[in-house]
């Protein structure tokens, strides 16, 4: 029997992320533990970069908690992130973070936005990623670059840009 060739770029890509993947929310409908590493690696920005990252999807219930303690909000949001070093780099050490996704935030956004909920939750991983790298939306200019760069990737992953129908009603 032939041995299968190994490319050696998607080798190095796969060891530049490590995703620890818990679902603690009763939601039926989740894309595969496969698909959000796949659209947590395409967000990592920088080629030599290496990332640890967390990424759990939540209840409502736990989303709120969270948004809570973290940064006073007293509602579930869609995704939370929590960077290392607050997305500095640190020499020598991997990008490190946590994203937490809450699945009936998710669920009812991409309802109400007509969009597919895989391509939520795609969106809503490449967004969280970029944010564990420090891109923000704070002010227009942020926004604006960071959105850029959003819909480049999820383009290269298949999925219609996220803020069409944002950029339509402007």
């Amino acid at each position: 029997m032939k041995k299968a060739k190994r490319n050696p770029l998607l080798a190095r890509r796969a060891a530049r992320l490590t995703l620890a993947y818990d679902n603690r929310s009763s939601a039926q409908a989740l894309p595969s533990r496969a698909l959000f590493e796949r659209w947590a690696r395409a967000a990592l920005q920088g080629g030599d970069e290496r990332a640890e990252i967390s990424l759990s999807v939540v209840d409502a219930e736990e989303g709120r908690e969270l948004n809570g303690q973290w940064r006073g909000k007293d509602y579930a949001t869609n995704v939370l992130s929590f960077a290392l070093n607050e997305g500095e780099p640190i020499p020598g050490m991997p990008l490190c973070g946590d994203l937490v996704l809450c699945a009936g935030v998710v669920e009812r956004e991409a309802a109400e936005q007509g969009k597919p909920l895989a391509a939520h939750y795609a969106h809503l991983t490449v967004h969280g990623m970029l944010h564990l790298q420090g891109f923000d939306h704070e002010d227009d200019q942020e926004a604006d670059t960071m959105e850029a760069l959003e819909t480049r990737i999820l383009a290269r992953l298949g999925f219609a840009d996220p803020y069409q129908g944002e950029k339509g009603n402007a």
